[in-house]
């Protein structure tokens, strides 16, 4: 059977993921992990030097997605097949281009976790994000800004003159683009995946990669890699992302058992964690890196790659009932859990690598079925174990067929591709048409231009940055250094400060960001965006009270200015959730009550707003009626992953047990 490559419907019960939240994500990202001393002790030299390289800032130019809701129904998402007689791998471009389903064919087996249903959560670096299959993460450490947006998508000829499924985009926290090569050869089962990322630039980057595999959990299940030893964050957290921000050091420890049980069975585990294994038992250096999940009967999935991918990972979510809880979250509760087997750039998560200018980085994945003799692999032997199933995938795919795979694969990397078979954004268009930057086999087209990029485009080409458009909110920033320097040539208008001093405010200029806000401020209509930025920086410069009354006084030009539609309501409701809440912070509950007054009647019944109401009574000494709000139910569509806002507000409010609903508490007791 020659390998194919066809369109697809697919159709699950899915949750809208909502509008973007209009405002700029001027804070550093809720998981940023700020290294010291500590940190490094005992680390390899490059680990230690690589954990302190390139930490994100902000989100910046990224948008935060935070309007999903938990209200399921029937969806269809557009879907590409890739396939031939061994396997076939079901890919949605326009959710991150993730791999939903991986199905052996002569057996019917699935090899992932393929989610029943989609339903974002906040575990993306910007928000939205679910759970199974396989995900790309580039960026920075964590879920990818890309896990819910469309990827370019096209069929490429493949090295062996059959057909390969290529996905591409432009990484807007780094400014990199890079692709993704899906390639199936006619006789393979296993599947191929080249990605190669590009610095086109005249600067160093720091680049981040880690492919997640999500997989059935039960059990019997055993993940097995080449590794006598794990690095386990201190205080780990969930969802197969990386360790909490504020975590300071990393254990080293033996695997299999650490604590009296043998960590490698993920249910074993009562807390989530994350184990990132040292790839070089005995301390033999060139062994070949690869991890796998294998069933009671010996059967799973195995994932292996060239030596330029050189990290792997177990994530669990744990037995106990805070892991369990967010496993139901994140689908149809009685799905079954699952475990995450991953593969990146370095040994740990918390690291970036330094991509000079000009160059590139490129690798080869595959991902395919393994069986090995069940006796061995589940054995009290460790070091037989993973002998056994180091064997039994040398026998499925020689380590030599990858470098060989490797290198064909390279050859046909520049290759155009043909019919384009899904459009991702228009930023890597922008970019290319502006910095006039030659991507052979990425084709970035001046035709994927949209509407958010077009005040960008005439900013470049007459140097004027146009005029507000009083119909919506302000579009996104971009705060890139060639694009702060165009704007801090154009006509010093309102809307030009204001995009001025968000990118000043991304390269660390606050004293200049404030001052272009402040000079926008003077003549700007409306004045709720300039507003809301300078309540931001006040509250995260340390000047919190000023920074309050400044939301108040972003919130009430908002509610004037409000003139109905979705992008008025993402707009009122994100700065309404800021304000109440740096208002309640500060002692202000008569200030915030304000602020409730004047919100959509709609919003009120948000559940974020509902929290935010607790929150507001409780201030005002209404503990009863407090209480009522958790007692009359609510959901928190984006609880953020380790929050344990719930159970503080509850605490509260009442000394009475958390209920069940709201327990998402997943560390071990302090």
């Amino acid at each position: 059977m020659a390998t194919t490559v066809r369109r697809a419907v697919l159709t699950l019960p899915a949750a809208p993921l909502g509008p973007e939240n209009p405002l700029p994500a001027l804070g550093a990202p809720a998981d940023a992990h700020v290294p010291d001393e500590r940190t490094r002790v005992g680390l390899p030299r490059d680990t230690a030097r690589q954990i302190g390289y390139g930490p994100l800032r902000s989100l910046l130019p990224v948008r935060i997605l935070d309007g999903y809701g938990r209200r399921r129904q029937e969806r269809e998402f557009e879907a590409l097949v890739l396939e031939n007689a061994h396997l076939r791998a079901t890919v949605l471009p326009g959710l991150g281009g993730r791999v939903h389903s991986l199905v052996h064919l002569p057996t019917g087996r699935e090899l992932l976790y393929r989610n029943p249903v989609f339903q974002p959560a906040n575990f993306a670096l910007n928000g939205a994000w679910f759970s199974g299959g396989i995900e790309w993460n580039i960026g920075a450490t964590g879920h990818t800004t890309l896990s819910c947006a469309p990827l370019h998508a096209a069929a490429v000829p493949a090295p062996d003159g059959g057909v390969m499924l290529r996905l591409w985009e432009w990484e807007r926290l780094r400014d990199l683009p890079f692709q993704v090569d899906l390639w199936l050869p006619e006789d393979s089962e296993f599947l191929f995946v080249g990605v190669r990322i590009r610095n086109p630039h005249e600067r160093p980057a720091p680049v981040y990669w880690w492919s997640n595999t999500a997989v059935p959990e039960d059990h019997g299940t055993r993940i097995l890699a080449p590794a006598d030893e794990a690095w386990l964050p201190h205080r780990p957290k969930g969802g197969g992302g990386a360790p909490t921000g504020g975590e300071r050091t990393l254990r080293r420890i033996p695997v299999p058992e650490w604590q009296g049980a043998d960590r490698t069975y993920p249910q074993r585990s009562e807390y989530a964690a994350d184990f990132f294994y040292e790839l070089h038992p005995g301390g033999a250096p060139g062994t070949r890196p690869w991890i796998a999940a294998l069933d009671a009967a010996g059967s799973g999935l195995a994932q292996t790659s060239t030596d330029a991918l050189r990290g792997r990972k177990l994530f669990v979510w744990g037995a106990g009932a805070g892991g369990r809880r967010w496993q139901d979250w994140l689908t149809e509760p009685g799905s079954g859990g699952y475990a995450e087997i991953q593969a990146g750039l370095t040994r740990t998560q918390l690291e970036h690598v330094r991509l000079e200018a000009g160059a590139e980085l490129s690798w080869l994945e595959a991902y395919g079925p393994l069986t090995a003799d069940p006796a061995a692999v589940h054995g009290p032997d460790w070091a037989a174990a993973r002998a056994e199933a180091g064997r039994a995938l040398d026998e499925a795919l020689p380590r030599d067929r990858v470098r060989t795979a490797y290198a064909a694969w390279r050859g046909a990397a520049d290759t155009e591709p043909g019919e384009r078979l899904a459009r991702g954004s228009g930023w890597g268009a922008l970019e290319v048409l502006c910095g006039g930057h030659e991507l052979p086999g990425t084709p970035f087209a001046e035709s994927d231009l949209g509407e958010e990029q077009q005040p960008w485009l005439e900013l470049w080409r007459s140097g004027v940055f146009p005029g507000p458009d009083r119909a919506a909110p302000p579009g996104p920033s971009l705060v890139a250094p060639h694009w702060r320097d165009m704007l801090e040539t154009a006509p010093a208008d309102p809307l030009a400060e204001y995009h001025l001093g968000v990118a000043q405010w991304h390269a660390g200029d606050v004293a200049q960001a404030v001052r272009s806000w402040e000079r926008g401020l003077s003549r700007a209509a409306p004045r709720w965006p300039l507003l809301r930025c300078l309540a931001a920086a006040d509250t995260l410069s340390g000047d919190p009270v000023r920074g309050a009354l400044r939301y108040a006084e972003a919130f009430a030009d908002l509610a004037q200015e409000d003139r109905g539609g979705t992008a008025w309501g993402a707009a009122q409701s994100a700065l309404g959730r800021e304000a109440m809440t740096a208002l309640l912070e500060t002692g202000r509950p008569a200030e915030a009550r304000a602020v409730w007054d004047r919100l959509r009647p709609a919003l009120s019944e948000q559940p974020r707003f509902r929290l935010l109401a607790a929150l507001l009574l409780a201030a005002e000494g209404h503990m009863a009626a407090a209480r009522r709000v958790f007692e009359d139910g609510f959901e928190l569509p984006d609880l953020r992953e380790g929050d344990e806002i719930l159970a503080e507000v509850w605490f509260r409010i009442t000394d009475r047990p958390l209920p069940q609903a709201y327990d998402f508490r997943m560390r071990p007791p302090a």
